[in-house]
C-alpha cells in the first residue's frame, strides 16, 4: 500500500530526578553530600532510509516514545540516560507540526538524520549544590520533562522529471516502456491511482528519475480527484512534462489548464523549465498537427517506440541546463 501522508505522536523522554544522598563510611560520621544526577531523557529523531517508498509502517505504529532517563543514586551514582528512537522514512518526507504546519524536518537526501523531539535533562544531585557554607545541601533538582508532539509526516516524491497530464492521457504506458517502473496500464480514466517513480537509463551509467502521478482534471489544486495530494509529488521535479493526447481537439486549452492547476497549487511550478510532449502519435498525421503556444514541442507514440529517444534527449538537455 502507498501511504504519503499520515499523522504521529512523539514523545521524548523525562530527564531523572538527581538524588539526595551522603557519604556513608566507617570512621567518617559527617560524610559531604553523594547524590548523583539523574540521567537525560531519550530523543526522538527522523532518518532517511533509501529502502524505503512509502510511510505505510510509520501509519500504522501512530505513536513513538523515548525512553525516561533514570534518577540519580547514592555515592554520585548518575542515572543512565534514556533510549532514543529512531523513526525510519522515505527520502522526500516533510515532518510538520499539526498546528503551525510549521516545518520541523525536510528528509531529501540518504543518511539525513533530524532530531525533532528533545529529551528532557537530567537533574543535578545535591552534591552539585555544596558551598564552604552549606556542606550538607539537602536539595536536588527534578529532571525536565521531554517534549510531546502532535506531528504530520507528509510524502513528496525526489525526481528529476515529472510527468502532467489529464486521465488516460498515456503517462503510465510512456513511464512503463522508458524505464523500469511497472504501473498499471488500461485503456480507461484513473488507472493510475498512486505515483510511480522510474528510473530512465541513457548514455554510459547514466539515469534520470521520471516521476508519475495520477491523471489531473479541473480544480485538481482544491482537491478534486485528490488532485492536491498528487500535485505535491510534483514539487520536487527539476524539469515538468506536460503530455497531451495528438487526438486531443484543444491542445491548447487542455496545456492552459494543466498548467493552472499547478500554478494554482505553488508558484514553485513557475521557476520550472517544461517541455510538451504529444502522446500517441500513431493515431494522427504529424501535418496535420498544430500547436500555437511557445513552448518547446516533440510527438511520441509508447507504442511504436517512435520519438522516445528524442524525448530522453529532450530532457536530459534541460536537467543539463
Amino acid at each position: 500500500m502507498f501511504v504519503d501522508y499520515t499523522k504521529v505522536t512523539v514523545k521524548s523522554g523525562r530527564g531523572g530526578d538527581g538524588a539526595v544522598a551522603f557519604r556513608k563510611e566507617k570512621h567518617v560520621p559527617k560524610g559531604g553530600p553523594a547524590g548523583g544526577h539523574g540521567g537525560d531523557g531519550g530523543d526522538v529523531f527522523i532518518k532517511a532510509d533509501p529502502s524505503l517508498w512509502t510511510l505505510q509502517d510509520v501509519k500504522y505504529r501512530k505513536k513513538y516514545e523515548a525512553e525516561n532517563g533514570e534518577n540519580g543514586a547514592g555515592n554520585k551514582r548518575a542515572g543512565k540516560d534514556g533510549e532514543s528512537v529512531t523513526i525510519n522514512v522515505p527520502i522526500g518526507t516533510i515532518v510538520k507540526e499539526q498546528k503551525s504546519k510549521q516545518i520541523l524536518a525536510d528528509i531529501s537526501k540518504e543518511g539525513q538524520k533530524e532530531k525533532i523531539a528533545k529529551g528532557g535533562e537530567g537533574g543535578l544531585g545535591n552534591s552539585a549544590f555544596a558551598t564552604s557554607t552549606n556542606r550538607a545541601p539537602r536539595e536536588a533538582e527534578s529532571g525536565e520533562p521531554g517534549e510531546t508532539k502532535q506531528l504530520i509526516f507528509e510524502l513528496k516524491i525526489p525526481s528529476d522529471v515529472g510527468l502532467v497530464g489529464l486521465p488516460n492521457a498515456g503517462k503510465s504506458t510512456l513511464i512503463s516502456k522508458l524505464s523500469n517502473a511497472k504501473p498499471k496500464v488500461a485503456d480507461y480514466p484513473f488507472t493510475t491511482l498512486v505515483p510511480h517513480p522510474g528510473i530512465v537509463k541513457y548514455g554510459e551509467y547514466k539515469s534520470f528519475l521520471l516521476a508519475d502521478v495520477p491523471g489531473l482534471i479541473e480544480n485538481a489544486h482544491r482537491g478534486k480527484g485528490l488532485g492536491d495530494r498528487f500535485l505535491r509529488h510534483l514539487e520536487r521535479a527539476q524539469v515538468l512534462v506536460y503530455l497531451i493526447e495528438s487526438i486531443d481537439e484543444t491542445p491548447e486549452e487542455t496545456y492552459e489548464l494543466l498548467k493552472n492547476e499547478l500554478y494554482q497549487h505553488s508558484e514553485i511550478f513557475k521557476t520550472k523549465p517544461e517541455l510538451v510532449v504529444f502522446s500517441k502519435s500513431d493515431l494522427v498525421e504529424e501535418e496535420d498537427f498544430d500547436f500555437e503556444k511557445e513552448v518547446t514541442t516533440i510527438s511520441v507514440s509508447s507504442v511504436t517506440g517512435e520519438g522516445l529517444d528524442k524525448f530522453i534527449d529532450k530532457v536530459t538537455d534541460l536537467l543539463e541546463e
